[in-house]
């Protein structure tokens, strides 16, 4: 085990760095000592995690990012690499749950309208496609690093709700094995991880409701949701050195739901 700071001198982009996981992996992995690049849609929130992460003695930077535009992310990968001369960490955290905004699941697939399947495939599978493919240059270069994908349970296990939802987190999944297949040999690590059910923005409506939580809580063992900074330690595992020798990976948590 590291002691001290675990990523000094590395560089980290982490898109969905706004708010929840993606923020809490920000500030965490600022405070082990990385440069942080936040990328995101929400501008107020993303430039606010820059600045916290700056007015503590960290380096940080903001940059708008619609995960689904490759030129988008072509901009995004200059401005990174233009400011801190090296990539070496890539959180693709950005997603969508593909539920209304009250919470409310998607239609059963008979009813899902083919829009809302396409935007939730763009977000949660498309972005993390390119955010693996623009950060493959840079680490070459680097001579390695650690590409972290965020996936759910619901990446590995079904339920009778949201099926665009799974499909994206399974595509995450399965895609991170082919990415670390293919790139293992040049020191590129790629790694997804699992959450369970956590409080964040995405499942506030959910959450905040104690009849529609308590089914929930009752599928997790440990008897409470997840905070985002229970991701964001198992996300600044995977981006140290202390996973070097972990690609291909499913980094599962969840408060104990898919052990029962």
């Amino acid at each position: 085990m590291t002691v001290g700071k675990r990523l000094e001198g590395k560089v980290a982009m982490i898109t969905g760095g706004a708010s929840g996981i993606g923020a809490s992996s920000a500030r965490l992995f600022a405070a082990h000592g990385a440069a942080v690049a936040i990328a995101d849609l929400n501008d107020n929130l993303g430039r606010r995690v820059a600045d916290e992460i700056a007015a503590a003695g960290g380096s940080s930077l903001y940059h708008h990012l619609d995960t689904s535009s490759e030129d988008e992310w072509r901009e995004a990968m200059q401005t990174v690499l233009e400011r801190f001369g090296r990539l070496d960490i890539m959180l693709n955290a950005a997603g969508v749950s593909g539920r209304r905004a009250d919470g409310a699941t998607s239609p059963n697939i008979a009813g899902l309208d083919l829009e809302n399947w396409n935007h939730v495939m763009a977000v949660n599978a498309t972005g993390v496609f390119l955010g693996t493919k623009y950060a493959i240059e840079p680490m070459l270069a680097a001579g390695g690093g650690s590409i972290i994908n965020i996936s759910s349970i619901y990446g590995i296990v079904g339920s009778v709700n949201n099926a665009a939802y799974h499909a994206s987190k399974g595509a995450v999944r399965t895609f991170t094995k082919g990415a670390a297949a293919q790139y293992a040999k040049q020191g590129i690590r790629v790694n997804s991880v699992h959450p369970g059910f956590v409080d964040t923005a995405m499942t506030q409506a959910i959450h905040d409701d104690p009849e529609r939580a308590a089914p929930r809580l009752a599928q997790t063992p440990a008897g409470r949701f997840g905070q985002p900074v229970d991701i964001a330690n198992g996300c600044l595992f995977l981006a140290s050195d202390e996973s070097a020798w972990m690609t291909g990976a499913e980094l599962v948590i969840d408060g104990g739901m898919t052990a029962v």
